[in-house]
């Protein structure tokens, strides 16, 4: 999940513990004057009451770790992301301090925190079916006589393959954040939680020597059978039960991760484990650190084009997570009205958060979007925005839709970002640079035989485009969204685009990148494209690319083409 869906946020919960009254004050103030409802829960109570899952909302507790993970148990399933607040006192996960609130919030609500994505851990036996932030632990359960046996004995596989016979207290397994508990006291790794998903199988008080933790994957099923009584606690008890000797625990890494918000104001997590734990590897010389010096740029502070294309590139994906979202739901749908519900909603959404994300960091530039009033501005820039490009087939459950973003100085595009929800792929480029899809740099063809092309096509009113090029051409396809047809043409998938009418916020960005990546962009005239930002008269405009051997023989081929227009 992206920090910059956050912009939008209009719903805070708080979850809070005995003790955090004033914090909540402060909170409720804060909010009250970002127009931001806060609806607080006790500690231990259920938040259906309140919680709307059509709301932008924003998690939050006030307590130490077992309140976090009280939030975690909570808005994890909702897919909620939590800000953690440490008005307790030892705290690993709540990192947010008291004197630092509203600064942190505020930084939330500006859609510059990040959303780290934290593995959970998922536990089934008889009479348990829980999911944790930390660990799985199967342990001994204390005889009723001191002097019996006082050991456990528990056979582990690993995705059917038998890993072998644990005798001691137990074994835990443990996810990266529940690293530091009792999985570090009995010597297993401490493992760097953020975006980390793994399990790792760690053996407490081990009669065995060699043995040591193992690190697996989260898709690992690991099954683990009792030789004995034994106690299943999951998260420090918040589930448990005891088993008979026998009987089968099936641990394995949840798909439903915990979302936790990071700010600027968080305790860092090295040097919280350097203060909690006494870690003496962080203690500096008298000279202090050495401060690093590394090749890698912090493109968020480089030269104004690369912090746009940063916060464009952000903008989109974090505008992508409620379209896949809602998405899915519109697949399920079978009333039209309903569905038509769904694609008003995605395209809200979608627009909400470019266009928040954008005037939080540029509030001089326009921002001229098609789902929104436009934003005028004297200076030179303005940002052209297609929240949901491909809106029919969004509305069908197709895949080929898009979010594009394009960034105008004095009416000439320099900047383009199309991002692909259902691949996430992301399509990138600046004007007088290359082109990349992520991190690839793409080309167009070089083809200059018609018969060995593939066309694509917008809308074709009379099918003439259809008609006058299918034959002579290895195919034409019409995908349904211009922004990805000129990114296809840039990557080489297709060798030519035509569109029979565009607005400008449906091409600026693909131009961008199509010509950085070698395409020609005319008009069907074989006039040079240009963009008009005033369509007061909802006059649309032909464009046709290439890979640019072939654009004499497609214009050629246009100019003789007579196009029958519908009636209006």
């Amino acid at each position: 999940m992206h920090g910059r869906r956050l912009a939008t946020t209009d719903e805070i919960i708080a979850i809070v513990s005995p003790g955090s009254d004033d914090e909540l004050q402060r909170l409720e103030s804060w909010a009250e004057k970002q127009g931001i409802n806060v609806s607080p829960v006790e500690l231990g109570e259920n938040i259906d009451d309140v919680y709307d899952e059509t709301r932008a909302t924003l998690g939050v507790t006030f307590g130490g770790d077992g309140t976090f993970l009280e939030g975690i148990k909570t808005f994890a399933p909702r897919n909620v992301p939590l800000l953690g607040v440490n008005t307790g006192t030892l705290a690993f996960l709540a990192r947010v301090e008291p004197d630092d609130l509203e600064a942190a919030l505020e930084e939330t609500l500006q859609g510059r925190a990040t959303v780290d994505s934290r593995q959970q851990v998922q536990a089934t036996a008889p009479g348990v079916d829980a999911t944790g932030i930390n660990d799985v632990m199967v342990r001994h359960v204390p005889p009723e006589n001191p002097v019996d046996r006082k050991v456990t004995r528990l056979d582990v596989y690993a995705d059917d393959e038998y890993v072998g016979q644990f005798e001691g207290s137990g074994i835990a397994v443990s996810t990266p954040t529940g690293s530091t508990g009792v999985a570090l006291s009995a010597d297993g790794p401490i493992h760097y939680p953020v975006n980390n998903h793994s399990l790792q199988l760690v053996p407490l008080h081990t009669h065995q020597m060699g043995v040591r933790p193992v690190v697996v994957p989260p898709s690992t099923e690991l099954r683990i059978v009792t030789r004995g009584q034994a106690s299943l606690q999951v998260d420090g008890g918040r589930a448990h039960t005891i088993l008979s000797e026998d009987e089968e625990i099936l641990v394995t890494g949840a798909e439903q991760p915990a979302h936790v918000v990071r700010t600027s104001y968080d305790d860092e997590y090295f040097p919280a484990i350097a203060d909690k734990l006494g870690w003496g590897i962080r203690d500096a010389d008298d000279d202090g650190p050495v401060e690093l010096t590394s090749a890698r740029t912090d493109e968020s502070k480089a030269d104004f084009l690369g912090q746009a294309m940063t916060i464009a590139k952000e903008a989109a994906t974090s505008a992508g997570e409620p379209l896949r979202e809602l998405h899915g739901q519109v697949e399920s749908v079978t009333y039209k009205t309903d569905k038509s519900d769904i694609v008003t909603e995605a395209d809200h959404q979608a627009d909400r958060i470019i266009t928040t994300v954008i005037g939080n960091e540029f509030p001089d530039h326009g921002i001229f979007s098609e789902e929104s009033a436009r934003q005028e501005s004297e200076g030179p820039y303005t940002w052209l925005i297609d929240p949901l490009d491909g809106t029919g087939n969004f509305a069908h459950g197709n895949p080929n839709y898009s979010v594009s973003i394009a960034l105008i100085k004095e009416g000439e595009p320099i900047m383009g970002v199309v991002y692909e929800p259902e691949t996430d792929k992301l399509f990138s480029a600046m004007a007088g640079g290359d082109a990349y899809v992520d991190d690839t740099k793409i080309v167009t063809t070089n083809r200059d035989s018609l018969d060995e092309s593939m066309l694509l096509s917008g809308y074709d009113p009379d099918g003439s485009f259809l008609s006058h090029f299918y034959q002579n051409s290895r195919g034409v396809r019409r995908i349904g969204s211009a922004a990805l047809n000129l990114c296809y043409l840039a990557s080489g998938s297709a060798d030519a685009v035509w569109e029979y009418d565009t607005y400008p916020w449906d091409v600026a960005a693909g131009i961008v990148i199509a010509r950085a990546a070698g395409a020609t962009i005319t008009d069907g005239a074989d006039e040079p494209y240009e963009l008009d930002l005033d369509i007061q008269d909802k006059e649309r405009k032909e464009l046709l690319g290439s890979n640019g051997p072939l654009h004499e023989e497609l214009t050629d081929t246009l100019e003789g083409r007579v196009v029958d227009l519908p009636e209006q």
